[in-house]
């Protein structure tokens, strides 16, 4: 799994209508040191609300997974209500009229979502537990 850096000038032509949440992670301390980590590594966030709930928001292309049908992959780390919240549209297309269904992946975003959590560990040197 290849992370690929979509900075705010692209961010709004890279977003697609199928991207979910994946799950929230709640632990002392993790949005702060992700928000750092991300801050370091990729530079200002692909968005900046400036909103109590959501504060940053860093989107990636993803290289390397599979998300057929979709011709591409977006993974969005976020921060929400103190919690991180990694989302995707791993499991989603869009159809003819444009609105999200579900792919025959669906049933695996979960698996996406391990894989995901332990490729941003490595990455970003932090314990996602």
């Amino acid at each position: 799994m290849q992370l690929e850096f979509i900075p705010v000038e692209d961010f709004y032509f890279a977003l697609t209508l199928g991207v979910r949440t994946l799950e929230d992670l709640e632990k002392p301390g993790l949005v702060e040191q992700v928000r750092s980590r991300l801050l370091v590594e990729c530079g200002q966030p692909s968005t900046v609300a400036p909103g109590k709930q959501n504060t940053f928001s860093y989107v990636f292309r993803v290289q390397g997974v599979d998300n057929s049908p979709a011709s591409g992959l977006i993974v969005s780390i976020s921060d929400w209500q103190d919690r991180l919240r990694l989302s995707s549209d791993y499991g989603w297309t869009l159809d003819q009229e444009r609105k999200p269904i579900r792919s025959e992946k669906y049933s695996q975003r979960s698996l996406f979502t391990q894989q995901l959590r332990s490729h941003l560990q490595q990455w970003l040197q932090l314990p996602f537990n």
